[in-house]
């Protein structure tokens, strides 16, 4: 990831999504550390309002609290890995066309080429791995890139596809701690795909009031 230096400072709006992206990112990536289940296990949950992202935080820190640290790691290898591939295969190609290294993930190389991004050695996934795509699009928010630009990269590479994920995690039949994760990611992607989508609308806004 290349940092901007000159990236002016968050909201705390912003870092929330930015924080939520990279979590999320963290959960799909591998299965999670003991420091992040405890981190989970001691949320402060005591002030949510009751919304759908409010339940999902509760619900996520319940799950980790009630988690079997032993069983953790089975769940995930179920998940996501299995023998040939898990109960779940977390990639826009998969999720866009029922394949994986199609044409989406070519879309999406490009314009992690123009955005300054470039897959680590040591990963092997395609960059179209749900947690790769949450670490840019915190990555976005962190270095001060526009709205338009995070709105246009999500749209692009997230929106058609990561709904119906989560929905599927939350459903799946290896899932116990996940269906948690599922949850809270379906909750976060639903007011990003809102609050994204309204970033077109003010902009269209403002330009027939310039007119």
């Amino acid at each position: 990831m290349n940092a901007n230096l000159y990236a002016p400072a968050l909201t705390e709006q912003d870092q929330l999504r930015a924080d939520i992206y990279s979590l999320l990112a963290a959960l799909l990536r591998a299965v999670p550390s003991p420091e992040l289940m405890s981190w989970l296990q001691t949320l402060d949950t005591d002030n949510q309002d009751g919304s759908e992202m409010g339940t999902a935080w509760l619900t996520l820190q319940l799950a980790a609290q009630r988690c079997n640290p032993a069983l953790l790691e089975e769940e995930y290898q179920d998940l996501f890995i299995g023998l040939g591939r898990g109960e779940l295969v977390p990639f826009g190609s998969w999720y866009l066309t029922g394949s994986l290294m199609e044409t989406p993930l070519a879309i999406l190389r490009q314009d992690l080429k123009l955005l300054g991004y470039a897959r680590a050695e040591s990963v092997c996934e395609p960059e179209d791995h749900a947690a790769a795509l949450f670490e840019v699009m915190a990555s976005l928010i962190e270095n001060g890139h526009p709205l338009t630009t995070q709105k246009s990269f999500y749209q692009r590479h997230l929106s058609d596809w990561i709904g119906r994920f989560f929905r599927d995690l939350q459903r799946a039949n290896a899932a116990v701690f996940y269906s948690s994760v599922g949850s809270l990611g379906r909750a976060f992607t639903d007011f990003e795909t809102d609050a994204l989508a309204a970033v077109e609308a003010q902009c269209l806004t403002v330009s027939a009031d310039e007119e």
